[in-house]
């Protein structure tokens, strides 16, 4: 039997603020536990807290990244439930007036995933099990969190990795969060359902904390492999809360799932309701960078290979540096392909490229792109120098050798192009006949001949079309 799956995500974002949602205590990740909590994350009788409006602002800045509307009015409220790592037994959110309403992510294939809603609320503890004993961690406790509610409108595991890609992207470029899944700064509940095209929705299940946009889809796949399973013997699948096990490629039920009514939602006493000036939200309107489905389009206009751009407009900083570079009028392609193939061989890891902590300027990079748009160094030689100058900070001419500069002109490269092709004819024929890797043996004619000077791009570029017109 053929089903259709139904998706939503809930993304939990913690947000980049220097205190907590509701006291002034820090968010610094990776402290020694229960160092960083007091009498009001901790729930402690008779504690008030107070609203932070940093994450307010926050919150809005998300809200008009996602084209939502943004609510004027606003109020907090409690939803209650007992766990451990909750001190309070309830967690202060929002259920009746969000700050945002509406808006939209939109995938590659150019389908909008609807934006429900985005609330603030606090973040809980943290659970750490070892050894049969559950010690509890209130450090996280009191973080301020938004939660970006989607529509159920994801079909696939793919559109549900992608969007939740994409939303990461979003937030770490408009400077709210780092998004660092692996820290736990972003999660994604996953709520999936399967019914018959035609028919009205099944019951729904929600996977909880899934931590890898890879694991994303795997965690829908086996779900959706689960259900299919329960439907196809006609039976019922019952609503409740999972848990993905990486490791074994399966879910398993930790809850049967609670309604909304089950929380018993009622607004927060102790923090009177709020208004969002206009005016505050036009001042973070105009504050807002660049938007990264934006700045994609904007950097494949200037020529550069969707790969190449893919790479580059992913990370605000190296963004801003690649503009400010390209800005000195030097070539938009040269400079993309000596940052990934220089720069990005230095910095390997994600936060290594969010971080972008080097000493090079976009004026020093600058001039050594010039020097290959020039012809005058080969790309090969311009990225080992670009890697010690992010080291250094030094200029270019530091690390030039005497005479290494000379170059080899168009009109020479494609002379001794034309003197590969003929000697090596065995080669030639290799290349035509698909083995793409025999190229090597007329590069190693080229290099030769100019001591390891020549474009081999541009060379290749020529060979081709030689062989092509042969």
């Amino acid at each position: 039997m053929e089903y259709e799956m139904i998706i939503g995500l809930e993304t939990h974002v913690e947000l980049r603020t220097k205190s907590k949602i509701f006291c002034s205590c820090p968010t610094l990740f990776g402290a020694a536990p229960n160092t960083q909590c007091c009498e009001i994350c901790t729930g402690a009788p008779g504690s008030l807290p107070v609203l932070n409006k940093e994450a307010v602002r926050f919150a809005v800045m998300a809200g008009l990244a996602l084209d939502c509307s943004i609510n004027e009015r606003c109020h907090m409220d409690r939803k209650n439930y007992f766990y451990p790592d909750l001190p309070k037994a309830y967690q202060i959110s929002q259920a009746g007036e969000p700050v945002c309403t509406g808006g939209f992510i939109t995938l590659d294939g150019g389908r909008k995933i609807g934006i429900e809603r985005i609330h603030i609320e606090e973040d809980a503890g943290k659970l750490v099990h070892e050894n049969g004993t559950t010690f509890i961690d209130y450090n996280r406790a009191g973080v301020p969190l938004i939660e970006i509610v989607s529509k159920p409108d994801m079909r696939t595991a793919q559109e549900a990795g992608e969007y939740a890609g994409k939303l990461c992207l979003i937030m770490r470029n408009i400077g709210i969060s780092d998004c660092r899944l692996q820290e736990g700064s972003m999660r994604c509940d996953v709520n999936i359902s399967l019914h018959k095209p035609g028919t009205p929705f099944g019951t729904r299940t929600e996977i909880k904390n899934i931590n890898s946009f890879s694991n994303i889809v795997k965690a829908i796949t086996a779900e959706a492999k689960r259900q299919k399973a329960i439907l196809d013997e006609e039976r019922p699948v019952k609503q409740a809360t999972l848990r993905y096990d990486a490791a074994g490629d399966r879910v398993y039920v930790m809850r049967l799932k609670e309604n909304t009514d089950d929380y018993r939602y009622f607004p927060e006493p102790d923090i009177p309701g709020f208004i969002i000036p206009k005016e505050l939200v036009e001042e973070l309107r105009q504050s807002l960078p660049e938007l990264p489905g934006r700045r994609l389009e904007r950097y494949l206009n200037l020529g550069l290979s969707k790969e190449n751009a893919g790479q580059i407009y992913k990370y605000r900083k190296i963004s801003e540096f690649f503009d400010e570079t390209v800005k000195s009028g030097v070539s938009a392609k040269n400079a993309a392909n000596l940052m990934i193939k220089g720069m990005f061989s230095f910095l390997k890891t994600e936060e290594e490229k969010e971080t972008f902590h080097i000493k090079t300027s976009p004026l020093q990079f600058a001039e050594l792109v010039r020097y290959v748009d020039e012809g005058k160094l080969n790309l090969n030689r311009a990225a080992e120098i670009s890697g010690k100058m992010m080291i250094d900070g030094k200029g270019v001419s530091s690390y030039i050798i005497e005479g290494e500069t000379g170059g080899v002109s168009e009109e020479r490269l494609f002379e001794l192009c034309g003197e590969a092709v003929r000697a090596n004819p065995r080669a030639c024929e290799d290349i035509k006949n698909g083995r793409k890797q025999a190229i090597n043996v007329l590069f190693g004619y080229i290099m030769r001949a100019t001591s390891g000077k020549a474009d081999v791009k541009k060379a290749g570029e020529i060979i081709i079309s030689l062989l092509q017109n042969r």
